[in-house]
């Protein structure tokens, strides 16, 4: 079926039980495009660079995989491209390109060309600038939320592909697509590791 078909038809206003399945279905279609064959279908090359070099800062290959092994850059490629209207589009780039300026402005380089430390100085600074989401209940936010900016949001996109993605679900968290039977009340020591179900 062709994914941007799919996604009009969708009618991706109608609310997150609709399109999550939608961006789904995006992540999982990253995992067969080598990252070194991949033809942006938003991203320019610079911007590629750009969002390689913030997602792997961000989360980097450990004794897990890196958000770049998950392809995460890739999947929010597709999502820029296939979700976000023209005008989206339009504060995405302006907002990378103001990014990247204050990085010129402080190291004098663009983010990708920046060394481990620099980058992690420009991400621990922004981490202390960028406002913050409200706390939820049952996924829905608290309060009205004010924007939160660039880096904010586009960590937590980050962070969103990347434990979204079958190689996290199924290798890094605990993982049963058929669960047995239900233990209600246990201690939270035997839940052991975080669920990607």
């Amino acid at each position: 079926m062709d994914r941007r078909k799919a996604l009009r038809k969708t009618g991706l206003l109608a609310g997150a039980s609709v399109v999550l399945p939608t961006f789904l279905a995006l992540l999982q279609s990253c995992k067969t495009e080598s990252p070194l064959e991949y033809q942006p279908q938003f991203f320019d090359a610079d911007e590629a660079r750009f969002i390689s070099a913030l997602i792997d800062t961000i989360l980097p290959r450990t004794d897990t995989p890196g958000a770049l092994d998950v392809k995460a850059d890739i999947f929010m490629d597709k999502v820029f491209a296939q979700i976000y209207d023209a005008a989206a589009q339009q504060k995405i780039r302006s907002e990378m390109a103001a990014f990247n300026e204050l990085c010129k402005n402080k190291y004098g380089k663009v983010f990708s060309k920046l060394g481990e430390t620099e980058r992690t100085a420009v991400l621990q600074e922004a981490e202390v600038t960028s406002g913050k989401f409200n706390g939820s209940v049952w996924g829905t936010a608290v309060g009205k939320q004010e924007p939160v900016g660039f880096y904010r949001s586009i960590k937590s996109m980050a962070l969103w592909a990347y434990f979204s993605s079958e190689e996290i679900g199924k290798n890094v968290l605990s993982y049963d697509p058929i669960p047995q039977e239900f233990k209600g009340c246990i201690p939270l020591a035997d839940v052991g590791n975080s669920w990607s179900l």
